[in-house]
C-alpha cells in the first residue's frame, strides 16, 4: 500500500461569477522515500490540489479521497489534520518571508511547531534540536543566527529555514509547493540539493510542485502532468522526457530554453482556458495543433500507454 493515496479529487469554489472547477478527478499515488513532482502551468490545479489534501482549502467543496497511512484526510476531523500537519506531513510554501513571523525569531518559531505537537519535549530541547536542523539545512553559525529574526535571512537562506521547519519532527511526507520560485539559479540548485539530501538521509517522501521541468529532471522520480485542473499524462520520470504520449507534455518541454531552435524558444500558443467556463472535449484541444473533431467532442479518458502500468496519457492520439 501507497503512504499516500489520492483518488478521483475534486475540488470546486462558488464565486460571484460561477463555480471555478480548480481540480478535477485528479489520481496520484506516493510510495514511501519517492519524489512525485506535480508539473503544470499556473491556474492548472497543483497548489489547489495538495493544498486540499492538507485541509488549507476552506470554503471549497470537496469529494474524493486522500488516504494518508490509511487515514483519509478528506473526511478527517480537524483534530485529526491538526495532528497529522506539521508532524507527519511537513509543508513547504513559495514565498518564506510571508510564511515566517516577521515578530519572532526563527529559533522561537521553529520550537512552538515541534512543542505545537509534542509538550513533552522541553523548550531547551526543542531549541537545540531547532539549532541542529538549521545547521543540517546549511546555516552557518546555526548556534547563533537561531536569534535571528526572518529579514536578516536572505531568501535562499528563508527557504532553508523553511525545510528546517517542515523537517523538524521527521515528516514521513514533504509536501513543497514551487520551493525555488522566487530565488537565483545557484541559490536554487543549493535549496534543492539540501532538499534532496534530507530525503536520502531520512527517506521521507516528497510531493514536489513545479513547473521548473529542469527541478523535475533532477528530483523526480514519477512525475504528474496537470492542465484545467485535471492530470494530462502521468509516467516515470525517463518515460516523460524520453517517451511523452500527450501534445501538452511535448509543449511543456520544447519550451525549455535547452530546446530552443536559432536562439529562439518555442511557446505553447494560447492560453489556459477558464476554470469556469471548461471548453467541451480535451481541455488542452484548442491549443493543441494535433487536434481533431474528436477531441473538441469529447474529452479522452486517463489511460495506460502501450500496456505499461506506470505511464498513463489522457489524449486520443495516444490511445487511437
Amino acid at each position: 500500500m501507497s503512504l499516500l493515496e489520492v483518488r478521483d479529487l475534486t475540488v470546486s469554489f462558488d464565486t460571484a461569477d460561477g463555480v471555478v472547477h480548480a481540480v478535477r478527478g485528479l489520481s496520484f499515488e506516493v510510495d514511501k522515500g519517492e519524489i512525485v513532482a506535480v508539473v503544470g502551468e499556473s491556474g492548472s490545479g497543483k497548489s489547489v490540489a495538495t493544498q486540499t489534501i492538507t485541509g488549507l482549502t476552506r470554503g471549497a467543496r470537496v469529494s474524493g479521497e486522500a488516504v494518508f497511512d490509511g487515514i483519509d484526510l478528506i473526511d478527517a476531523d480537524p483534530a485529526t489534520l491538526r495532528r497529522i500537519r506539521g508532524a507527519r506531513i511537513g509543508m513547504i510554501f513559495q514565498d518564506p518571508l510571508s510564511s515566517l513571523h516577521p515578530y519572532y525569531t526563527v529559533g522561537w518559531q521553529i520550537v512552538e511547531m515541534i512543542r505545537a505537537h509534542d509538550r513533552t519535549i522541553g523548550r531547551r530541547v526543542a531549541r537545540a534540536r531547532a539549532a541542529e536542523l538549521l545547521s543540517l539545512v546549511g546555516i552557518p553559525a546555526a548556534a547563533r543566527r537561531i536569534d535571528d529574526y526572518p529579514h536578516q535571512f536572505s531568501g535562499g537562506m528563508r527557504q532553508r529555514v523553511m525545510i528546517a521547519m517542515a523537517m523538524a519532527l521527521d515528516p514521513e511526507l514533504l509536501i513543497a509547493d514551487e520551493p525555488t520560485t522566487a530565488l537565483d539559479v545557484t541559490v536554487q540548485a543549493q535549496v534543492l540539493e539540501v532538499m534532496q539530501n534530507l530525503q536520502r538521509r531520512f527517506g521521507t517522501a516528497i510531493i514536489l510542485i513545479t513547473h521548473d521541468l529542469g527541478v523535475v529532471a533532477q528530483l523526480a522520480d514519477h512525475v504528474v502532468v496537470m492542465y484545467a485542473g485535471t492530470v494530462m499524462e502521468r509516467a516515470r520520470r525517463r518515460d516523460l522526457f524520453y517517451r511523452h504520449q500527450h501534445p501538452y507534455t511535448e509543449g511543456l518541454l520544447t519550451s525549455l530554453p535547452a530546446a530552443a531552435t536559432d536562439g529562439r524558444l518555442t511557446p505553447i500558443p494560447g492560453t489556459p482556458p477558464s476554470l469556469i467556463d471548461l471548453p467541451p472535449g480535451c481541455p488542452f484541444a484548442p491549443r493543441c495543433r494535433y487536434a481533431f473533431d474528436h477531441c473538441h467532442a469529447e474529452a479522452p479518458p486517463l489511460l495506460v500507454v502501450s500496456g505499461d502500468p506506470g505511464h498513463e496519457s489522457a489524449c486520443w492520439l495516444a490511445h487511437g
